[in-house]
């Protein structure tokens, strides 16, 4: 193959009590690429739409991530990188992942996949640090790998793929103002108290539980966050009020998705999940707040090849 164009999904980071750690890829919503192997050494951006964002291939996170990969290879050829971007920049919902895991995944297949996922993880993480600071996995994990991942140990790194119960559905809605994940990484602390951490610790292994035995009232139950929610929410317009009003409409719990602004909701089925998306646009067009809401099963595959 000389070339591949790709879905590249969004995903929801975080999970409420999985700060850094938990991340799940969505199917109605990513980015679409195509990457070409040339003669020429190096990675250049060809053609970026949809977004406002740098070509130079430093200050790209494909570019970034993609000549991770290229570093600790033999190819002595190059890529091109064409970036058609459906996710928004600082949306929450793993803009900077889609393009990162995008770049890697298409690359490794055309040098006939010389490197492992997890190894795929490590180099979009370098697009990750490039575009918030830090070189976090729970966005880059669930796409390479599709579904639930949880991010056991960053050093070494170590990725666990969760089962994603059939029947669980998310609701995502975007509120229309930015909020990079560098500048909500500040506002956190770098301390939390014992009792809070016990909590957390709780509700990460119910969460993981319920997800492997598909128990939706357990999943429920574990979507709560005592250390990031409460600081974050602040930046987000209407948060309390779109967290209660899709409980009532039958979710089963929401939570921020990944740095902010969007808000995602889990719902046990399809039907439930377009209640809650009502329910989340109702609150942002009574304060007169412009939004995208997104609909989606879980993506258990993560990226995949758009065949022409």
């Amino acid at each position: 193959m000389k070339s591949l164009k790709i879905f590249c999904p969004a995903t929801i980071a975080n999970i409420s009590c999985g700060f850094d750690v938990l991340g799940v890829a969505l199917d109605a919503v990513g980015d679409e690429m195509i990457i070409r192997k040339v003669k020429e050494k190096g990675i250049r951006i060809t053609k970026l739409e949809g977004q406002d964002l740098p070509m130079e291939t430093l200050k790209n996170v494909a570019g970034v991530a993609g000549l991770a990969l290229l570093a600790e290879c033999d190819y002595e050829g190059g890529f091109e990188i064409e970036i058609h971007k459906k996710i928004k920049a600082g949306s929450g919902i793993g803009s900077s992942a889609a393009s990162s895991t995008g770049a890697v995944w298409a690359m490794n297949k055309l040098l006939g996949e010389p490197f492992s996922t997890t190894e795929l993880v490590k180099f979009a993480m370098e697009g990750e640090r490039l575009a918030s600071g830090v070189a976090h996995a729970d966005n880059v994990a669930p796409a390479l790998f599709g579904g639930f991942t949880l991010v056991r140990s960053y050093e070494p790194l170590d990725i666990i793929p969760i089962n994603s119960p059939s029947k669980l559905y998310a609701t995502v809605i975007h509120p229309q103002i930015e909020v990079k994940t560098s500048d909500s990484r500040k506002i956190l602390k770098t301390k939390i108290s014992l009792k809070d951490g016990i909590k957390q610790w709780g509700n990460v292994g119910g969460l993981i539980a319920g997800l492997y035995t598909e128990d939706y009232e357990l999943i429920g139950r574990s979507l709560v966050d005592h250390i990031v929610e409460p600081i974050r929410s602040i930046l987000i317009p209407a948060f309390d009020e779109v967290k209660s009003t899709s409980l009532k409409a039958g979710a089963l719990g929401c939570g921020i998705s990944g740095s902010g602004p969007s808000i995602f909701a889990f719902s046990k089925g399809e039907g439930i999940a377009l209640k809650v998306a009502q329910a989340m646009k109702d609150v942002y067009q009574n304060i007169g707040i412009d939004y995208d809401v997104h609909v989606s099963k879980v993506n258990i595959d993560g990226i995949r090849e758009i065949k022409s």
